[in-house]
């Protein structure tokens, strides 16, 4: 939803400028000042959600459009929210019914010219992805479907399902088979339309298929992590042993981004607590610079207060560090939890995984 709201209130990025003096409406600005306007309106708390689900290039712009802002009139505030809304309602409209159906609500709640326009604006960024039918499929039911398919076509599956669903698939496959397919989705970058079209028609004879004209891109590093991230972790170890085997870079890129320093704070107390006897306070104090309060609540809670006060202390007059030098603090932090959680000394959770210590 967060994302959603951000993309449409973006838009894109040309629009008419307006002429020297005068006052710009609505219909004037382009794509990213809407969207700057839009974040700031709602206020920071919302637009800080909204940004967790951007790139940090789109973060990077529209902080830079946000801090060049100029005075804006109510009336140019509220007609951006307007638009706003309307392009969330078509949103819902074609997500529940598709596009004809978005086309004849909006036709008899605005006029058929706006939403005509409003359809328009919309379309480029909401195509049907190929396999969109296969999402909608049980995952048991498509694991028996396309598990004999060659792995370059089973990974090209798996990098357009919802990371929960091709979780499901990928822990079910041969254990020959799951690295294969690992390796084929995170080294995979642009798939031609022809090479979809083709997939697609192997499949129509038993489910419904659909195309897309353009190249898309799906795949990658991040995919696999994010499915990595819901197996099982006897699934995951086994999938990131035989990737070191076969490609150890990918694997220790792989590896670096299946915890990241933040998610810290999904371990519980006791796990924290072991892992804080492990790490070095000035690497601790550097790896703490850069994360939201949430995270340095969570440490300060598990130490003394006179070891908190120490480390505060630490990064308060540590003074100005590079960024590259703090990520390496944190990196070498999460390669600690990772080894404690790979001898069994600290469990953690991970999505859709209820675990049970005894």
């Amino acid at each position: 939803m967060a994302k959603a709201a951000a993309a449409a209130a973006a838009g894109g990025p040309g629009a008419p400028a307006p002429a020297a003096g005068k006052k710009k409406g609505a219909k004037e600005f382009n794509g990213r000042q809407k969207a700057a306007i839009f974040l700031v309106s709602i206020g920071s708390e919302i637009s800080a959600e909204i940004f967790k689900y951007l790139r940090e290039d789109e973060i990077e712009t529209l902080t830079f459009e946000i801090a060049r802002m100029e005075t804006i009139e109510p009336e140019q505030k509220d007609a951006i929210l307007q638009e706003f809304q309307e392009l969330m309602m078509a949103n819902q409209f074609i997500t529940t019914g598709g596009i004809d159906y978005a086309r004849e609500l909006l036709e008899k709640s605005l006029g058929s010219q706006k939403a005509i326009d409003i359809i328009n604006r919309l379309t480029s960024s909401l195509q049907v992805r190929p396999f969109d039918f296969i999402r909608r499929t049980d995952p048991a039911h498509l694991l028996n479907f396309i598990q004999q398919e060659h792995p370059q076509t089973i990974a090209l599956i798996l990098a357009y399902l919802e990371p929960n669903k091709a979780s499901v698939i990928l822990q079910n496959l041969p254990n020959e088979v799951q690295s294969d397919v690992s390796r084929r989705i995170a080294t995979m970058d642009r798939t031609s339309p022809e090479v979809l079209r083709e997939v697609e028609r192997v499949l129509e004879k038993k489910l419904s298929t659909l195309s897309s004209e353009d190249y898309t891109t799906a795949g990658g590093v991040d995919s696999i992590v994010e499915i990595l991230n819901l197996v099982d972790r006897a699934s995951e170890k086994q999938i990131i042993e035989a990737l070191e085997d076969e490609d150890p870079e990918l694997a220790e890129d792989i590896k670096k981004r299946m915890f990241v320093f933040e998610d810290i704070v999904m371990l519980d107390d006791r796990a924290i607590q072991k892992v804080l006897r492990e790490v070095d306070s000035q690497e601790l104090a550097k790896a703490l610079r850069s994360v939201d309060t949430e995270v340095q609540d969570k440490i300060f809670r598990n130490m003394s207060k006179r070891a908190a006060g120490m480390l505060k202390e630490d990064m308060e007059y540590m003074g100005p560090l590079r960024l590259k030098d703090v990520e390496e603090s944190q990196q070498k932090i999460v390669s600690i939890i990772r080894h404690l959680e790979d001898t069994g000394e600290i469990v953690v959770a991970r999505s859709g995984e209820d675990e049970l210590v005894v």
